[in-house]
């Protein structure tokens, strides 16, 4: 009589689930291959500055217009998957539902989209949430996101590193330049943080870049306090562009 292993008895009391739509799928910590190919993976061509995907290649311009305009304080940013229906349901899912294992499966996927971002780069700060938030959700899920993917690099995670010092309202119905109004001056480097972080190289980690107002004023904050370039890694990204 086979005895069964710990894994096998985990399974049996555990069936394993596809992280998006909670099928059923073949081990713990996976998608399902329905889920897996609605994923819409950024890839070239797209803005080196701000990531944003570009719908053809530009012909010779390797910035979107709103970056050539209007530089963002961050040096470079990438993202994993465009933020559409099939993405929405893992970012729900790991902002609202403390799902630990998903960032752990997503964690590889920031890995190989950020590498040209790590070189260099001092620590992983994830964009920390107002302390009420955090109080009624429990966890954020760009520290989640900040743990998981520093179990792959040889970078630190340094959460305390940046406070949000003002609760605004949830962006999800403001416009671009309501968003960044909303969110100025809503961060800051503690003062016990000022002198780790001066002369730094340091990359900011959140699961969605939606217009940029969040990040940037995070990057304001931490430029502020001496570090010395702010690079951003995202799960997901919003839009896309022409040129």
């Amino acid at each position: 009589m086979r005895l069964l292993g710990l894994p096998n008895l985990l399974d049996i009391a555990f069936p394993p689930l596809c992280l998006r739509c909670k099928t059923r799928v073949g081990g713990q910590g996976m998608l399902c291959a329905a889920c897996w190919q609605q994923l819409a993976f950024i890839s070239e061509p797209f803005c080196v500055r701000c990531g944003i995907p570009f719908e053809y290649a530009p012909g010779g311009l390797d910035q979107c217009g709103k970056c050539l305009r209007a530089p963002p304080p961050f040096t470079q940013a990438r993202a994993v998957l465009r933020y559409d229906d099939a993405s929405k349901l893992l970012v729900l899912r790991l902002k609202y539902h403390d799902d630990a294992a998903l960032a752990v499966t997503c964690a590889p996927w920031l890995q190989r989209v950020g590498e040209p971002l790590f070189a260099g780069a001092d620590a992983l700060i994830p964009v920390p949430l107002h302390y009420w938030r955090f109080v009624g959700r429990r966890y954020n899920q760009a520290a989640l996101l900040a743990n998981a993917l520093a179990k792959h690099v040889s970078l630190p995670v340094w959460p305390h590193a940046l406070k949000r010092i003002r609760a605004t309202p949830p962006q999800a119905a403001l416009r671009a330049k309501e968003r960044a109004e909303n969110i100025k001056g809503a961060f800051a480097v503690p003062p016990r943080e000022t002198a780790r972080l001066r002369g730094k190289t340091v990359l900011l980690i959140d699961d969605v870049y939606t217009t940029g107002a969040t990040l940037s004023a995070c990057t304001e904050a931490l430029l502020e306090a001496r570090v010395s370039e702010v690079r951003v890694l995202t799960l997901a990204r919003r839009g896309s562009r022409t040129h």
